[in-house]
């Protein structure tokens, strides 16, 4: 019998700030707290759980593992509103005209893509 994903956690100095991005990026709301952890659901049951847990050592390299987000607007709306949010742009990679995406990088540094829908 295989596994299934319970939670994406995210390692981070600042659970609070991190899962507000994250919330305010997803549409996601709080589904509890347990001393330094954080979890985030999604209110329409679809999507993963998301923690958040205080660690004490920073992000020192890239991500081996990362989300891509899908906006339901246009990438380039998707990537202002993140950036209003807290994101940061890191660059836009194109493949051909067809495939594009946009990294970037939560307030912790931790790489997200944000794909064309």
């Amino acid at each position: 019998m295989a596994s299934s994903i319970e939670c994406i956690t995210f390692d981070c100095a600042e659970p609070q700030r991190v899962a507000a991005f994250w919330a305010a990026a997803l549409g996601y709301e709080k589904g509890g707290e347990n001393g330094g952890w954080i979890w985030l659901r999604d209110p329409r049951g679809v999507g993963p759980l998301l923690g958040f847990d205080r660690v004490p050592e920073p992000k020192v390299v890239k991500n081996r593992m990362h989300l891509d987000l899908k906006p339901s607007d246009t990438m380039e709306a998707e990537v202002e509103r993140l950036r209003g949010l807290g994101a940061r742009e890191v660059r836009l990679v194109t493949n051909d005209p067809d495939e594009m995406h946009t990294v970037m990088q939560d307030p912790e540094g931790n790489e997200f893509c944000v794909v064309r829908p």
